[in-house]
C-alpha cells in the first residue's frame, strides 16, 4: 500500500479531474486536456463563424434598412457569438499538473539574454 503513494500523490489522483489550489482551474490528465482543448477550440470557432454568417445574412451584408433586418436571425447570430466565446473562455480553465502559472514563475531568474 505504501508504494501507491509518492511525494506528488498517487497515480489514481492524477486520473481524476480536481480543482486547483485557487479554485478556478481544473487539473486534468494530459490526454483529457488535449481533447478538451482541441474540441472546445473547434466548437468555439464554428459557433463564432456561424454567428457572423447569421448576422451578415440578417442584415443583408450590413446594407439593410432597420425595417428590413431579420431580428430572429440577428438574435441567433449574436447568441452563437456569445456561446462560442463562452465555450472558449471556459475551456481555458483546464490545465494539467505539469502546467505552471505565470505568476508562480515570476520569482525565477530569466536566462534569455
Amino acid at each position: 500500500m505504501a508504494e501507491d503513494t509518492d511525494a506528488e500523490g498517487s497515480d489514481a489522483s492524477v486520473d481524476r479531474p480536481r480543482r486547483a489550489d485557487d479554485g478556478k482551474d481544473v487539473v486534468v490528465p494530459l490526454r483529457l486536456y488535449k481533447t478538451v482543448t482541441v474540441f472546445s477550440t473547434l466548437f468555439a470557432v464554428v459557433f463564432v463563424l456561424a454567428g457572423f454568417v447569421m448576422l451578415d445574412s440578417a442584415t443583408n451584408r450590413a446594407t439593410a434598412e432597420l425595417s428590413e433586418i431579420d431580428p430572429v436571425l440577428g438574435i441567433l447570430g449574436l447568441s452563437s457569438l456569445v456561446f462560442g466565446a463562452a465555450v472558449y473562455a471556459f475551456s481555458t480553465r483546464f490545465r494539467t499538473t505539469e502546467m505552471g502559472k505565470a505568476k508562480d514563475d515570476a520569482a525565477e531568474d530569466s536566462d534569455n539574454g
